[in-house]
């Protein structure tokens, strides 16, 4: 009942509003009309989309675009004196004096636009090298030439940029923290966040986005902030493409390719992305127990082929309604070897597990946005539906054989069968109160279901059926004003979270809460070139499916590891303060954010009470506790030759876990809590060297500290890469190479003390060489249009004010 409350007056108010802006005033006095038609120079043709900016005394007052013919009329204008520019990508832009009287109007007849000679022809071209632009609610990286070298995929270039983590497994964390949401084009994927980023080519990718304080517009999971992975989306006439390919060296080769093309007549855009990966991955390690002088020595193999569409449309209906729709699908089949050997001291115990995992998934997003623009300069509507299906069928061979010819080889199976349904709506109206004021209203519906199916023939585990389903319905308003030097934003998320979940048909947990999510941010800006920002947001982390689900998730013959379907979610109040300074030849940028965390979900590890020598990895609910940390990065050109990109950043996170712990009195194991304090520092240095116009060479370094943790503590990692680009045919092509990990440095290692003294290390390719190929051409140039361009498809700050 709350909820329709809610929703009904929050509808009720914005088409009041609505309402409100659409009643135009009665006319007493005489207005006048300025018109005119725009051509293109050079040919004569007429251009459609082209900008006209009316403005007195420097202040823009109105405005519009030209239509398909070229034409434009701007009404009901004051009898006052104007300057009317023209404005469009690619072109000169040209100012006209216009000065209204009793005549009323003004036809400029045809106005002839001339090329700029600095225009880039073709497809948008990417920059040699990566950019940070620091926006009043997020850090975007641009992302050059110089970070798609780094790698084939996201996830090897994710480790080059400020703040981000990516751990050998790829497992992915934000200032020190893994429970960060991960987007794609702004809307939520259902595969986890680590296998996404492999799937993803890296040159693919126009930008990355950091959120680390969202506002009451988003929605409010992840816990240390947000990551949106922008794809590349072209807009420019005619028929363009951009073609890359690529070949990593290492112990085996492996292939990834894409290519973005886009197709653009008159009102319609078609636009299209593809890329896949191909090759075998290998990893290592081992673990040492100091007490048992036992050794477990992993050796894994994977062998993964994915895919990676995004095909999609643009119509422009006319000058104030636009349609998009897109859909991506990611395809993924996967082959793991892992092999899992324990030496003992008495040989006759020494074990083999190999185990076979042959998996496939499917993921499907679907996406249909409307934008509508009132006759009320800023004013919009955008209703957008989004809906995801995710599938993945997984079979797994597990096979023991032991030394000792007395004890028999043991042998199962197991098949895992797992859907997901994601369907969300989003309602967004924008309206700008006059032009120091905003005003954003929207709403949100969220239907998730999830089925996991668990079947298996070992004696010892039970089949299972498991679902998770949650219903979300929010509304936020936020409301901005900006001054001469300060501007502010203040709103808040109203959300009802409802979840179910069911194990073999009784109710395994249930849950039903209604919450406000509080979102407020300042920005001061004494100069032009420097502006300071302070943000407050309250976020959630809700429990994944897989900390959730009472399913085995991994296994070796000394760790298994399941959810915990009881988990709570885990809420965050964050602080954060930003400044930015512009200086001659770049930029600096730091900051400094304090976290407060109740209930925190944290990982437990404990004996398996059926057998002392196998623990129990699972997870659990914590009492409250703090993070803090800063950021520093330089982004600066030396000379016309050099330029750095030097980044550090600290964070000190304090964690709390059971571990358990040997009483010798009772010769059992009892479960007690651990409290650390986990601090991590990260440092980059990102170096690129001019040699030649066409030619270019980068060195990267990269260290991570050693970390602290609840059941292990990690040891220091660092590594140095170094490569080189070669543009030619005009620019159009680009040849480039990078080796990674020039010593071979990089390594995962780690020691701890509960429930057993160990020590441990594992390897994986990380010495290696890619060589990449990337042309591009087209003919079309890229038609600026009056309307917000969704060729990210996500929403943009809530504080567009500022």
């Amino acid at each position: 009942m709350k909820l329709k409350l809610l929703l009904i007056c929050f509808f009720g108010t914005l088409f009041s509003m609505q309402a409100q802006t659409s009643v135009k005033p009665t006319i007493l006095e005489k207005s006048g009309i300025i018109s005119g038609k725009i051509t293109d120079k050079k040919t004569n043709e007429p251009l459609p989309y082209v900008n006209i900016v009316v403005k007195e005394n420097d202040k823009v007052v109105t405005g519009g675009i030209t239509s398909d013919k070229g034409t434009f009329q701007i009404k009901n204008l004051a009898l006052k004196d104007y300057t009317v520019e023209i404005q469009f990508i690619g072109y000169k832009t040209i100012s006209k004096s216009a000065k209204l009287s009793e005549d009323n109007s003004i036809n400029f007849n045809t106005i002839a636009l001339e090329e700029d000679a600095v225009q880039l022809k073709g497809v948008e071209i990417v920059a040699e090298r990566s950019t940070i632009e620091q926006k009043i609610d997020r850090k975007v990286i641009n992302v050059g030439k110089d970070l798609t070298t780094a790698g084939a995929t996201a996830s090897e270039i994710m480790n080059n940029i400020p703040s981000v983590n990516v751990d050998q497994d790829g497992k992915l964390s934000l200032r020190g923290n893994e429970n960060v949401r991960v987007l794609v084009d702004g809307r939520p994927s259902n595969i986890e966040a680590s296998q996404l980023l492999k799937q993803i080519p890296s040159t693919s990718i126009k930008k990355i986005e950091l959120i680390t304080n969202p506002s009451a517009k988003y929605n409010p999971e992840g816990m240390s902030g947000i990551i949106n992975i922008v794809l590349h989306k072209n807009a420019n006439d005619g028929f363009n493409a951009s073609v890359n390919t690529g070949l990593t060296f290492a112990q085996t080769p492996k292939i990834s390719n894409s290519i973005n093309m886009n197709y653009r007549t008159g009102k319609v855009n078609f636009f299209s992305t593809y890329g896949n990966n191909f090759g075998k991955r290998f990893n290592e390690g081992q673990i040492s127990r100091l007490d048992d002088k036992s050794n477990q020595m992993f050796d894994i193999v994977n062998d993964n082929k994915s895919h990676l569409f995004k095909i999609g449309m643009d119509y422009y209906i006319n000058d104030k309604n636009t349609i998009s729709a897109y859909t991506n699908q990611n395809i993924f089949v996967g082959d793991g070897i892992v092999d899992v050997n324990i030496v003992n001291p008495d040989a006759s115990q020494n074990l083999l597990l190999n185990s076979k995992y042959f998996s496939d998934n499917t993921d499907g997003t679907y996406n249909l946005v409307y934008k509508h623009l009132t006759k009320k300069e800023g004013e919009t509507l955008d209703l957008e539906i989004n809906h995801s299906i995710y599938s993945e069928n997984q079979n797994a061979d597990f096979r023991t054989t032991f030394n000792n010819p007395s004890i028999p080889t043991s042998s199962y199976t197991d098949n895992l069968d797992e859907k997901r349904r994601n369907s969300t709506i989003n309602l967004d109206y924008v309206n700008p109160l006059n032009d120091k004021t905003k005003l954003e209203l929207g709403a949100e519906s969220r239907i998730v279901r999830t089925e996991n199916n668990y079947i298996t023939n070992n004696s010892s585990l039970s089949n299972s059926d498991y679902t998770y389903d949650l219903d979300i319905y929010s509304a936020y308003a936020t409301f901005g004003q900006k001054f001469k030097k300060i501007g502010y934003q203040l709103g808040a998320r109203f959300e009802s979270y409802k979840v179910s979940a069911m194990l073999n048909g009784a109710t395994a947990y249930k849950d039903d809460y209604f919450t406000v999510y509080p979102s407020a941010s300042m920005t001061y800006s004494p100069t032009d070139k420097n502006q300071f920002q302070i943000s407050f947001s309250r976020r959630v982390d809700r429990p994944s499916l897989d900390q959730t689900k009472p399913i085995r998730e991994f296994s070796t013959p000394r760790v298994t590891s399941i959810g915990n379907p009881e988990l709570d979610p885990q809420f965050t109040n964050s602080i954060e303060l930003n400044y930015t300074k512009t200086i001659t030849k770049g930029s600096f940028t730091t900051g400094l954010f304090v976290r407060s965390i109740n209930n925190e979900i944290n990982r437990i590890l404990y004996p398996d009470p059926q057998n002392q020598d196998q623990q129990i990895m699972s997870f659990d609910n914590f009492d409250n506790n703090t993070a803090y940390g800063f950021e520093v990065s330089l982004n600066y050109k030396i000379n016309s030759w050099w330029d750095i990109q030097p980044a550090i950043d600290f964070s000190s996170i304090n964690q709390k876990g059971l571990v358990s712990v040997f009483n010798s009195t009772s010769n059992s194991f009892d479960l007690v809590s651990k409290e650390v304090t986990a601090s991590a520092f990260n440092a980059r240095f990102n170096s690129n060297f001019k040699a030649t116009k066409s030619l270019r060479f980068l060195l990267f370094g990269f260290y991570r500290s050693g970390v602290d943790g609840v059941q292990f503590n990690g040891k220091e990692m660092y590594k140095i890469d170094a490569g080189g680009r070669y543009s030619f045919l005009k620019d159009k092509a680009t040849l480039s190479f990078r080796f990674n990990d020039v010593f071979d440095t990089m390594k995962a290692g780690f020691d701890g003390q509960n429930p057993y003294p160990q020590v441990g290390q594992f390897t994986w390719e990380s010495q290696s060489v890619y060589v990449g190929f990337n042309y591009i051409f087209g003919a079309g140039k890229n038609k600026s249009l009056q309307r917000k361009q969704r060729d990210n498809n996500t929403k943009q700050d809530g504080g567009g004010l500022f």
